[in-house]
């Protein structure tokens, strides 16, 4: 019984738990709101040299302004379906960009190509609306 409880206690813990600059996976820092991948990256790259003690320590990296720092101090996180959302999307978009470099290593000429990649752009544009609705 003792057991169950203690987990219990570690479990909600861990729902209200501040993610930590330092240690976060790019999963991790992409749950919070306005951090995409690039910016998840922006961290990881900045994190290799120097050290993240706080929050305020984004302000030397392009791209962060008071907005988002204000979003990781309140711990502010996107929620659940909009990350689906956006992981969905991002696969998406590599399944384009995989199928426009198999269009350009056919044989096909030219016009071929340019008609066959624009239908790719509509699809996968149409895709991702459908996603988002």
């Amino acid at each position: 019984m003792k057991r169950i409880l203690v987990l219990l206690l570690l479990s909600v813990s861990f729902l209200f738990a501040a993610i930590n600059l330092q240690t976060a996976t790019k999963k991790e820092l992409m749950s919070i709101k306005g951090i995409g991948p690039k910016k998840a990256d922006a961290i990881l790259k900045y994190r290799k040299s120097n050290t993240l003690n706080s929050a305020d320590d984004l302000k030397n990296i392009k791209g962060f302004g008071a907005k988002v720092i204000s979003n990781i101090k309140e711990n502010k996180k996107v929620s659940k379906k909009r990350f689906k959302e956006k992981k969905k999307i991002s696969r998406i978009e590599r399944n384009k960009d995989k199928r426009i470099k198999k269009i350009n290593n056919s044989n096909m000429s030219k016009k071929q190509k340019q008609a066959k990649k624009q239908k790719v752009r509509k699809n996968t544009k149409a895709r991702k609306q459908k996603i988002r609705e």
